[in-house]
C-alpha cells in the first residue's frame, strides 16, 4: 500500500499581561479576557490552584477571587474550593500532589472548555501546568506567577513538568498557557532570597543575548539588591520579552538539542538535587552561571575582564557563588550531571558557553579537568569574599 504522508501546523498565541491588584473590582483585565471566551447560554468552569505559601501571605486572596468572578465574570463558574499545594520544588517532588490535582479536575467536572488557574511560583506553575496538559488531553491554563523567577522566565514559557525518579523535570509537556497575568504587587511579600533568586534568570538571558541589558543590571545592581520596585519591574518586563521572543523565533518545543536558555543550568539542576533543594532554583542557576563562566575563561574563550564583571554583579546582588556539594565525592556527583543533562536534552550534549558578554557559542563536550579547576576557583573565590566580609 502507498505511504500516507501528513503535515500540519498548529498556531499558538497568548499574551503576557502586566498589572497591579489583579483581583480588584476596578481592574478590568481578567473580566475583559474572559469576555473573549463568552458563549451564549454556555457557562464555563474554572478551578483555581494556588501556592499555599502565597495564600498564607495573602489570606484575602480567596475572598477577592470569589467576589471578582461572581460580580465581574459571572459566565465562569468557580469550583467551590481553591486547591492549595506546597510551594517550591516540594510541589514537583511528590507524585501524590499531582494525583490530587487530577482528582480535583474529575471531581469538579473541569473539561476542555474550562480553565485551570495556577497561582504561585515557578515550581507550582510547572506542576499545575502538567496536570492541566494531561487531563482530558489539555485544559486551558491561565498562569498567575507570584515570584520574580516565574514572572520573568518560567511562567511566561511553554514548559510544564514534575520531578520523577530523582531527576529534575523527568515528566513534562510542552503546552502553552492561554494567558499569563503578572501582578507586580505580589512581589512585595517575597523574602529576600526569592526576590534575588529570579534575577539569576535575567542575568542568564542578558549574558547570552543582550550585552546592553547586562550593562543595565551592572548599573542597577545595588538598587535591585535593595528591592527597588521600579528597577525590578523593568527587569521582569525585559527578561520576559526576551524569553518569549526566543520561544517565538526558535524551537519552542525543543525538537533539537540546542538549549540556549538553559545556560548555566546543567550544574544548577544537579546542585538542586545534591542539596535536597535547600537552595532555590535561581540560587543554583547563579552558581551554574558562575561555574560555566569560569570554565569558559579557563578554556580561553571568555576574556578575564568579562568574567570579573559577571562575578562582581552576581556578588553585588547577594548571590553565593559556591556550594560545598559541588566538590563532594571528588566532584564526581557534579560531573554526573552532564550525562543527566544530555538525557534531558534527548540527544547530543549541548552546553552554552560565553565568548563575551552578550554572545555565546554552543559546545558538545566539556573537559572534566577544567570543570574541576573551575569548582576549585569558585571555592577559593567565595572563601575570599567571606573573609572580606568578616574583616569589614
Amino acid at each position: 500500500m502507498q505511504t500516507i504522508q501528513q503535515s500540519f501546523k498548529v498556531e499558538y498565541s497568548y499574551a503576557v499581561f502586566f498589572t497591579h491588584y489583579l483581583f480588584d473590582q476596578k481592574n478590568p483585565l481578567l473580566k475583559n479576557f474572559f469576555n473573549d471566551y463568552s458563549e451564549q447560554g454556555f457557562q464555563r468552569k474554572a478551578l483555581v490552584i494556588a501556592d499555599e505559601g502565597f495564600l498564607h501571605h495573602h489570606p484575602e486572596i480567596p475572598g477577592q477571587i470569589s467576589s471578582y468572578f461572581s460580580e465581574s465574570v459571572p459566565q465562569v463558574q468557580l469550583a467551590s474550593e481553591i486547591i492549595s499545594v506546597p510551594g517550591g520544588e516540594t510541589a514537583k517532588n511528590d507524585i501524590n500532589t499531582f494525583n490530587r490535582l487530577v482528582e480535583a479536575v474529575d471531581t469538579y467536572g473541569i473539561d476542555r472548555h474550562s480553565f485551570i488557574i495556577a497561582i504561585g511560583g515557578g515550581a507550582v506553575l510547572d506542576l499545575v501546568g502538567y496536570a492541566a496538559a494531561v487531563s482530558h488531553r489539555g485544559i486551558k491554563l491561565i498562569r498567575i506567577p507570584t515570584t520574580v523567577l516565574s514572572q520573568n522566565d518560567s511562567g511566561v514559557g511553554v514548559k510544564n513538568s514534575i520531578n520523577f525518579h530523582g531527576k529534575k523535570n523527568f515528566l513534562g509537556t510542552f503546552a502553552p498557557p492561554v494567558a499569563v497575568f503578572n501582578d507586580l504587587t505580589f512581589l512585595k511579600s517575597l523574602d529576600d532570597r526569592d526576590w534575588r533568586s529570579g534575577i539569576a534568570e535575567a542575568i542568564k538571558v542578558a549574558l547570552i543575548k543582550d550585552a546592553g541589558f547586562f550593562e543595565w543590571m551592572e548599573e542597577h545592581a545595588t538598587a535591585l539588591a535593595h528591592r527597588d520596585t521600579e528597577s525590578m519591574a523593568y527587569l521582569i518586563h525585559r527578561c520576559a520579552e526576551m524569553h518569549t521572543d526566543h520561544i517565538a523565533g526558535g524551537d519552542p518545543f525543543e525538537f533539537g538539542s540546542s538549549r540556549p536558555l538553559d545556560f548555566g543550568h546543567w550544574a544548577a539542576h544537579k546542585l538542586e538535587y545534591l542539596t535536597n533543594f535547600e537552595i532555590r532554583h535561581g540560587e543554583a542557576v547563579a552558581i551554574g552561571i558562575a561555574l560555566d563562566c569560569v570554565y569558559a575563561a579557563k578554556a580561553g574563550r571568555l576574556p578575564e575582564a568579562d568574567l570579573n564583571r559577571i562575578l562582581e554583579v552576581l556578588h553585588k546582588l547577594g548571590f553565593e557563588l559556591y556550594h560545598p556539594k559541588l566538590s563532594e565525592n571528588d566532584k564526581i556527583n557534579l560531573r554526573n550531571g552532564l550525562q543527566e543533562f544530555r538525557e534531558h536534552l534527548g540527544g547530543q550534549l549541548t552546553i552554552m558557553l560565553l565568548d563575551k558578554i552578550g554572545k555565546g557559542t554552543e559546545v558538545h563536550e566539556l573537559d572534566t579537568e577544567i570543570i574541576s579547576d573551575a569548582v576549585d576557583f569558585l571555592s577559593a573565590f567565595q572563601a575570599q569574599l567571606s573573609e572580606s566580609r568578616v574583616l569589614e
